[in-house]
C-alpha cells in the first residue's frame, strides 16, 4: 500500500481520500507469472470481483478514481506496481518486466492531474511499488526480480525529500516485498518469515496463512483482506478491527492480491 494510516503517520483521518484502480483486462489470463504454475483465469469472474473490491473501497470512504482501460495489457489492473506515493510525491516506476511499462503512462497522468509532485525511476533502475511498504517514516524496499539496487539506491534521494528513511529487504520465493509482508493500522508489520529477510525489520508478525499477509489499511481501524485468509480476518476482528474480505481468486492466479489491485492517495 502506499497510503500511509493515520495510526501510523498522520494525526487526523483525511477528508479526501482517493484511490486509483483500473478494470481487469479480459486478457488477465496472459500476464506474467514467476512462483506459481499458470491456471485458466476466469474473466468474467475477475470482472465481478474487482466491481466488488471497488464497492469495499467505496463503503470505506474511498472516493474511487478509474485510471483508463487498457485492455491490450494483461497485468494493468495491479496497478500499485507503477507508482510509490509518498508525502505528496509520485514516484513513478520502471517495471522489472518491460512488458509492463507502457502502463507507467496513464498512472503519471492520474496523480499528476490529482497535483501530486512526479518523480521518476530513470536510467538502468527498475522498480515495482509492490515491492515498496512504508511504514511511518520508514520505507522498506524489496530487493527482487522486479526491483534492483539502482532503483533502490535512488529512492533515498526522492523520498529523503519527505523525511523518509528507505531500508532495503531481501526476499525469496516470492514475488515482491508485499506478497510477503504488509503492515497493520498499528504498526506492526504481518506476513511470511519464510519469504522475507527478517533481520533487516523491526519484529514480524506471522500470518496464519499465506495470503493473511495481504492487508489493505483502509482506516484507522479499517482493513481489507483476501477471502483466501479467513484465520487472519477471523483473529484481526477479535483484535478490534472492522475486517472486510474480498474474494480475489482469479487475480491470485496471477500471483496478484489486495494490494496491488489499488492505489491509495490521502
Amino acid at each position: 500500500m502506499t497510503w500511509q494510516e493515520p495510526s501510523v503517520l498522520e494525526s487526523e483521518e483525511p477528508t479526501v481520500r482517493t484511490a486509483l484502480v483500473r478494470r481487469p483486462s479480459p486478457r488477465l489470463g496472459d500476464g506474467l507469472v514467476t512462483h506459481i504454475d499458470r491456471t485458466p483465469v476466469d474473466a468474467d469472474l475477475a470482472a465481478r470481483q474487482h466491481e466488488a473490491y471497488v464497492a469495499a473501497l467505496e463503503s470505506a470512504g474511498w472516493r474511487v478514481r478509474e485510471l483508463p482501460a487498457a485492455d491490450d495489457l494483461p497485468d494493468a489492473v495491479f496497478v500499485e506496481d507503477t507508482v510509490v506515493v509518498c508525502g505528496g510525491l509520485a514516484v513513478l516506476a520502471r517495471p522489472g518486466a518491460p512488458e509492463r511499462r507502457a502502463e507507467v503512462e496513464s498512472m503519471e497522468q492520474a496523480v499528476a492531474e490529482l497535483g501530486l509532485e512526479v518523480a521518476r525511476i530513470d536510467g538502468e533502475g527498475t522498480l515495482d511499488g509492490g515491492d515498496v511498504l512504508q511504514v511511518g517514516t520508514t520505507v522498506y524496499v524489496g530487493r527482487s526480480g522486479r526491483t534492483n539496487e539502482d532503483a533502490i539506491c535512488q529512492l533515498p534521494r526522492l523520498l529523503g525529500t519527505r523525511g523518509r528513511h528507505v531500508v532495503s529487504v531481501g526476499l525469496g520465493g516470492c514475488l515482491h516485498l508485499k506478497t510477503a509482508m504488509t503492515v497493520l493500522p498499528d504498526g506492526t508489520l504481518i506476513g511470511n518469515p519464510d519469504c522475507v529477510d527478517t533481520s533487516a525489520l523491526p519484529g514480524l508478525r506471522v500470518a496464519p496463512e499465506p495470503s493473511g499477509a495481504h492487508v489493505v489499511v483502509l482506516g484507522e481501524k479499517q482493513v481489507l483482506i483476501a477471502a483466501s485468509a479467513p484465520r487472519t480476518a477471523e483473529q484481526l476482528r477479535d483484535e478490534g478491527y472492522d475486517v472486510s474480505v474480498v474474494d480475489i481468486s482469479e487475480f491470485e492466479k496471477m500471483e496478484g492480491c489486495v494490494t496491488c489491485l489499488s492505489v491509495l492517495i490521502p
